[in-house]
């Protein structure tokens, strides 16, 4: 039964009394029962996710490290815990039919316009590390639906459930609780009337350690923060090296050369200083160092990782200017 048949002859206030009767039945209830991960924790698995995080600490792969800092074995990282459980590509393309709770909730929450959702929050409690040979399950149940808000994406409803880990044996390994917001997408805004003044880029938080890069890019120069302790190259800038903890840098400039290292296409939340969608890159100077930004003159499906590209620059405002990249225009 829909909803407005539930609510036909009866005032907009009981219809919408209804619905909230209806969404709040759901707290409380299990969206998935326990179930165990598809295969227990393992070391190559472990070495995937260390190469693709790129982390340093041998406890995660070295037996020897591990048991230097008091462990028997080697540990999965910590943010693995919600890996294990995933269900699978094949899952993904090929749900099962009814879908369960979850999909019940979605198909309410839909029914009340609420189509479109973002995550907002994600609260990890870790009670023991994870070590190889320990079968993961999790259950997930709903801790609360929140009345409609209004935000800047449009009016929705904070979905919180509470997803626990367990072991083989049953005992808690680790909690998380999850925050989504549900929302029916807002009317996109009228374009600005041309005699308004354009909106301007939000602007940077800089500090007295960082403020000698914008003042650089103004410029048209890109620089690097280095190290004159041990010449390592970092940024963001810091006032630390994280190799040598010297505090003694200056800085090198960069050649403007790079590759692209991965992407995303930004579609929400809108901005008025940005036609979206727009796509925010990552790319990897030649001087090794890597850098977010945007990429200009390159639709999304042109990107491929890895392929050149080359500084450009991007004056925003009189008082913002910007290192973006584009394709090369030609080569060395």
């Amino acid at each position: 039964m829909s909803a407005v048949e539930a609510g036909a002859g009866e005032t907009g206030a009981v219809a919408g009394a209804t619905y909230d009767a209806r969404l709040e039945a759901f707290v409380g209830a299990v969206l998935q029962p326990r179930t165990p991960a598809q295969d227990p924790v393992n070391v190559p698995m472990i070495r995937h996710w260390v190469e693709a995080m790129e982390l340093t600490d041998p406890v995660h792969l070295d037996v020897e490290a591990a048991r230097a800092t008091g462990r028997e074995d080697v540990v999965a990282p910590a943010a693995m815990v919600q890996a294990w459980v995933m269900r699978g590509y094949a899952a993904t393309v090929r749900p099962v039919a009814g879908g369960g709770r979850f999909a019940e909730l979605v198909d309410l929450l839909g029914e009340g316009g609420y189509t479109s959702v973002v995550a907002t929050d994600s609260d990890l409690e870790l009670v023991r590390e994870l070590v190889p040979g320990d079968h993961v399950s999790v259950e997930e149940v709903v801790e609360s639906i929140s009345p409609e808000k209004r935000t800047g994406l449009g009016a929705g409803r904070f979905v919180t459930t509470l997803k626990t880990y367990r072991d083989a044996d049953g005992e808690v390994v680790a909690t998380q609780r999850w925050r989504t917001l549900r929302f029916a997408p807002a009317t996109p805004q009228e374009p600005a009337a041309p005699e308004e003044p354009a909106a301007l880029r939000p602007r940077p938080a800089t500090n007295r350690d960082n403020a000698f890069w914008f003042d650089a890019a103004r410029e048209h120069r890109l620089v690097i923060q280095r190290c004159t302790g041990c010449g390592t190259l970092r940024h963001p800038p810091g006032p630390m090296c994280p190799q040598c903890r010297s505090l003694a840098w200056d800085t090198v400039t960069a050649s403007g050369r790079a590759t692209l290292y991965s992407w995303v296409v930004a579609h929400h939340p809108r901005h008025p200083a940005f036609d979206s969608p727009y796509v925010v890159v990552v790319v990897d100077l030649a001087e090794g160092t890597r850098l977010i930004s945007n990429v200009v003159d390159l639709a999304p499906e042109d990107l491929e990782v890895g392929m050149p590209l080359e500084l450009r620059w991007l004056d925003a405002d009189p008082d913002l200017t910007l290192p973006v990249f584009g394709p090369v225009t030609q080569e060395d």
